[in-house]
């Protein structure tokens, strides 16, 4: 009987110790489908979570590829003029600022890209103001291999050394130098169609057919430039440029153009057929730099020969110095000749010497002294701003 009683008190205690390990296992299994539940609901967001990052890369990648397919540049420059002439005695003493340019890119394929550049002269444009609102550059360029480049539209000719580079960081001197300007004449744009060939490394050609020059009844070159603005296209100009930089800090080029009629067929005149020969050299040997160019226009015709503007020349030389990224001087010597086909004494010499000081690389402040003899008397100085980005 006593063992009887001994073994069900056993059974007894073995059946109350399995309820209670079959209590702890459900209520085990129950936490763990909890924890299951729980993980699948944290595996659901993180899939959700990864699926956002995802849209919002991609949505990043498409931005930035279309942020830089397009791109936005400019440059400007304020001057400060104090320039006495000594033959009227009278004193050009004035701020302006002469520049203010936006640059509108965009890049629709590797090969395929469009370029633009709109210009505020004079700060204030409309009737009776000084300034002027110009569309200096607006065309597509294409390139058809490693070799061949084209482009199509409104472009800056490829001639001298300032006119497709003119950015105010990029030279010496507070305003452009006046051989460029009255002879080239820079800046100088046209329409139509150009051709690049690289035919080797450091030697490349341009052709470009283009409209020409519409010159008044002074015959003089920088009047003659019609804009692209209803430009009277009876007669095409054609362009010619070799450029070489095969050698490290060095720099040939030379241009010639030919328009069979300055007067676009006016009718009232002879027909003046001319040509442009210019060529400038550029070496650069450490912090030292030296440019020189010389341009000269040959213009047929009874009217251009008897005011003397049948040849018009110039030429300058341009030597520098650059201290460290932040300091740098100049000296340049100008000769141009409006009417160098007449027997008087019209050359013009200028001289300036000044002082370039770049706050940035894109950011520069100048100062020149100014003479100018020959044909005019005046003296003076110069200070500028100017950048760009």
């Amino acid at each position: 009987m006593k063992k009887t009683l001994i073994a069900a008190a056993l059974v007894s205690a073995f059946a109350s110790q399995a309820a209670i390990a079959s209590d702890e296992t459900q209520e085990l299994r129950k936490v763990i489908e909890q924890q299951q539940k729980v993980l699948k609901d944290l595996e659901k967001r993180l899939e959700q979570t990864e699926q956002r990052v995802e849209k919002t890369a991609d949505a990043v990648e498409e931005s930035s590829s279309a942020k830089s397919a397009t791109t936005i540049g400019g440059y400007g420059e304020l001057h400060y003029n104090n320039i006495t002439d000594n033959k009227s005695g009278k004193d050009k003493k004035e701020f302006d600022f002469h520049r203010f340019v936006l640059f509108f890119g965009h890049e629709f394929t590797s090969n395929t890209r469009f370029f633009s550049e709109v210009e505020l002269e004079h700060s204030i444009s409309g009737d009776g103001q000084n300034g002027e609102v110009e569309l200096e550059q607006a065309y597509i360029e294409h390139d058809f291999n490693d070799m061949l480049t084209g482009k199509a539209g409104l472009f800056l000719m490829p001639v001298g050394i300032i006119n497709e580079t003119h950015e105010p960081p990029a030279f010496y001197g507070v305003e452009r130098n006046p051989v460029e300007k009255n002879i080239l004449p820079a800046t100088w744009w046209e329409a139509g169609l150009n051709l690049n060939v690289k035919a080797a490394p450091g030697l490349a050609f341009d052709a470009a057919v283009t409209s020409g020059l519409n010159v008044g009844e002074d015959y003089k070159i920088r009047g003659g430039r019609q804009k692209v603005s209803k430009a009277k296209a009876e007669d095409l100009a054609y362009t010619a440029r070799v450029k070489y930089t095969a050698v490290p800090g060095l720099e040939l080029a030379a241009t010639v153009q030919y328009q069979s009629d300055l007067t676009q067929g006016r009718g009232d005149v002879d027909t003046a057929s001319a040509t442009l020969l210019t060529a400038h050299a550029i070496y650069n040997i450490e912090n030292f730099t030296v440019k020189a160019l010389y341009a000269q226009w040959d213009i047929d015709g009874k009217e251009a020969e008897a005011l003397g503007r049948d040849e018009q020349t110039g030429w300058y030389i341009e030597p520098s110095y650059r201290f460290n990224e932040s300091f740098g001087v100049f000296a340049r010597y100008n000769e141009y000749d409006n009417n160098a086909g007449n027997g008087d004494d019209t050359k013009v010499e200028q001289t300036n010497v000044g002082i370039n000081y770049w706050l940035h690389e894109n950011v520069v402040f100048k100062a020149d002294y100014e003479k100018v003899g020959g044909a005019k008397d005046a003296d003076g100085f110069n200070l500028g701003v100017g950048y760009q980005f």
